[in-house]
């Protein structure tokens, strides 16, 4: 299999939209935040290109200007979700001049003569082989920066144009980091982890936060990789879905009026062939019977029934009414091979601890031993029951009608 970090990342963010993107290779206008950073990224690679002699201040903002795409580019994404509000010409100001003022601020602290760069823009590849099926898998990446520094060692730079920062324990256990660290590792084998620094540098805050890796963790991010792919594999090859992650991304996912979990929202008119009117009475009438709890717990049963087989007509996984949000979510418990986890746990004293197969103290004592027990303890699991299960919301959601 052949992939890429950020194929990895989508998947463990949202398989339904690795299955979108990498599957289907169904293709969606990008969002502004995406197109934005891509701008601010060829910029800044035009910055530290020395062509016969690195820009000038002017001409970096000169450059950011003169490929400053048009209104129409970013309200694509406006055009294809109906939830997002058109930006008018005042909104693409605003987010331009925010650009400049990121541009200037790190032009004046990081003058591109005052770096030894090694490389922009560096392709790599890893091959990855699965011990235990003798797969090989070749993992590709970009790394924006690599730059040489006077102590002789390499500092690896990922730039960064979001908001948020993570903590310093995130950034040691980053596991796009440590994949850039192997990837600079195979093209010179000479180095060693601890001669690569590893940064992410955040563009709005003006601050860099920097993580060397060690041999372990690079192993322990590659078995990372294996499982997850193995992982993918595996729902590809039994057929099972690819299920949506609701979260804080969906709101910059082009790919949610056709996602299950948001499709529902979507709709403009219902099909007599799908029942759906009678999904919508039914839909609102659960919220109602939701909100006094106890009242009637059989005549909800009838309803959930009727949500569930409207929701497998029409394959989705989230239905929306007026007062909220009703998800499907699949339920799965576990079996585990006693006798095995038996000899993971008794060298370090946690057998006894358990008595039996308590999955809820099991839970607690993973947390507590190193991560190949853990990990081997979890590969001993398997599923013995599934099913599906609706959770509420009553969390106000945007009604694309009223928008």
């Amino acid at each position: 299999m052949r992939t890429s970090y950020s194929a990895i990342q989508t998947y463990l963010q949202c398989p339904q939209r690795y299955e979108f993107q990498e599957i289907g290779k169904i293709r969606v206008p990008k969002s502004r935040e995406a197109i934005f950073g891509t701008l601010v990224h060829s910029t800044l690679h035009f910055m530290f290109q020395r062509d016969p002699l690195f820009p000038t201040l002017d001409e970096v903002v000169g450059y950011f200007q003169a490929h400053w795409p048009a209104l129409e580019t970013f309200n694509k994404d406006a055009a294809h979700d109906v939830l997002k509000q058109p930006w008018a010409e005042e909104d693409e100001k605003i987010y331009f001049e925010q650009g400049v003022k990121m541009l200037k601020r790190f032009y004046e602290k990081n003058a591109p003569w005052n770096f030894h760069i090694v490389d922009l823009e560096s392709r790599f590849e890893l091959t990855l082989t699965d011990e235990k099926t003798s797969e090989t898998h070749v993992l590709a990446g970009i790394i924006d920066r690599i730059d040489k520094l006077d102590d002789g060692t390499y500092e690896i730079i990922d730039y960064k144009t979001g908001r948020r920062m993570p903590s310093q324990d995130s950034l040691n256990q980053d596991l796009q980091l440590s994949l850039y660290s192997a990837g600079l590792q195979k093209r010179w084998p000479q180095l060693k982890t601890e001669d690569i620094k590893l940064s992410l540098y955040f563009l709005r805050h003006e601050e860099k936060l920097s993580t060397v890796t060690n041999p372990d963790t690079t192993e322990k991010t590659k078995q990372h990789i294996l499982r997850t792919i193995a992982e993918i594999q595996e729902r590809l090859k039994a057929g099972k879905n690819f299920e949506p992650i609701p979260s804080a991304l969906c709101n910059w996912c082009g790919y949610r009026p056709m996602c299950p979990a948001w499709r529902h929202l979507y709709k403009k008119e219902a099909d007599p062939r799908l029942a759906a009117d009678e999904a919508d009475a039914a839909i609102e009438k659960y919220f109602e019977l939701k909100k006094t709890e106890k009242q009637l717990e059989q005549e909800i049963k009838i309803l959930q029934d009727q949500i569930k087989a409207y929701m497998e007509l029409e394959k989705l996984t989230r239905v929306f009414g007026k007062d909220g949000t009703v998800s499907k979510k699949l339920i799965q418990r576990y079996a585990y091979d006693l006798e095995k986890i038996k000899a993971l746990l008794s060298p370090l004293n946690k057998w006894e601890l358990i008595l039996k197969a308590d999955e809820t103290k099991l839970k607690q004592i993973l947390k507590e031993v190193p991560e190949d027990i853990r990990n081997a303890i979890m590969e001993t699991r398997h599923v013995v029951r599934e099913y599906m299960a609706l959770s509420v919301s009553t969390k106000p959601v945007i009604n694309p009608d009223n928008s």
